[in-house]
C-alpha cells in the first residue's frame, strides 16, 4: 500500500471513527445525568463535541496504526472515559444497566445513520464525490458494529460486563465484579489468542446482514 492510499484510507475513516468512539463516551455521560449521577456534567463531559472526548493515543494514534497495518480491516481506539459515579445513580444496580448500554446504543445509532447515508450515495448519480462518500459510510457502518459488539462483551470493565452485574442477582454481581482490576488482561489475552476476533466477527458480520437487508443495500 503507498502513501497515498494510506493516507487517503485514514482521511476517509477519520470522521467516523472519531465521531464513534467520542459520542459513544458522551452517551454513557447523558444517561448518567439522565438517571441522577451528574459527575460527567460537573467535569464538562456531556458534549457532542468530539474535542472534549478525544484521547491523542486512543482516538487518534491507535485507530490510525491498526487502519494501515489491517487495511481498513480491523479498527479499535477509545477516547477518555467519561466519570460516571454509580453510586450516585437513583437505583444504582438497576440503572447501570441503561448507562452501560447508552454508548453500544449510540454506536447502533450511527451504523444505521452511516447506513442511510450509504444507501443516499448509492441511489444517487454518480459524482466525483460518490465513491469516498461510500468508503466512508461504509467504514462507519464497520467502526460503529464493531465498537458496538466488542463492548457488549460481558467482561468488566466493558460495558457488557457493566450490563450483566446489573442483570445478575446481587450474590452474584458482586462476584462477577470483582473481575474487573483483571479484564483489560483477559481482553488482551483473547485478542492475543484470536479467541476475541472468532468471538467479535460472526457477530459483527450477522449485523452488517441484517443492516444491508434492513436498507436494501448489497
Amino acid at each position: 500500500m503507498n502513501l497515498n492510499a494510506v493516507l487517503v484510507m485514514i482521511t476517509l475513516y477519520a470522521i467516523p471513527m472519531i465521531f464513534a468512539i467520542t459520542l459513544h463516551e458522551a452517551a454513557h455521560g447523558y444517561a448518567a445525568k439522565y438517571f441522577g449521577d451528574y459527575t460527567a456534567y460537573q467535569a464538562g463531559r456531556i458534549s457532542l463535541n468530539p474535542l472534549d472526548h478525544i484521547d491523542p493515543l486512543g482516538t487518534i494514534l491507535v485507530p490510525a496504526l491498526l487502519i494501515v497495518l489491517s487495511a481498513g480491516q480491523f479498527v479499535f481506539g477509545w477516547a477518555k472515559p467519561v466519570p460516571v459515579n454509580f453510586g450516585n445513580l437513583r437505583n444504582p444496580k438497576r440503572d447501570m444497566l441503561w448507562v452501560a448500554g447508552a454508548g453500544p446504543g449510540a454506536n447502533l445509532a450511527m451504523a444505521l445513520l452511516w447506513a442511510l447515508v450509504l444507501k443516499l450515495v448509492v441511489s444517487t448519480p454518480d459524482t466525483y464525490f460518490s465513491e469516498p462518500l461510500k468508503a466512508m459510510a461504509a467504514g462507519g457502518v464497520n467502526i460503529n458494529l464493531g465498537l458496538m459488539v466488542l463492548n457488549l462483551i460481558p467482561i468488566p470493565p466493558l460495558d457488557g460486563g457493566r450490563i450483566a452485574v446489573s442483570l445478575l442477582p446481587n450474590r452474584l454481581a458482586y462476584r462477577f465484579a470483582m473481575i474487573e482490576p483483571y479484564g483489560l488482561i483477559i481482553i488482551v489475552a483473547l485478542l492475543a489468542t484470536r479467541v476475541l476476533g472468532a468471538v467479535i466477527w460472526p457477530l459483527v458480520a450477522a449485523c452488517q446482514d441484517l443492516i444491508a437487508a434492513l436498507f436494501g443495500l448489497p
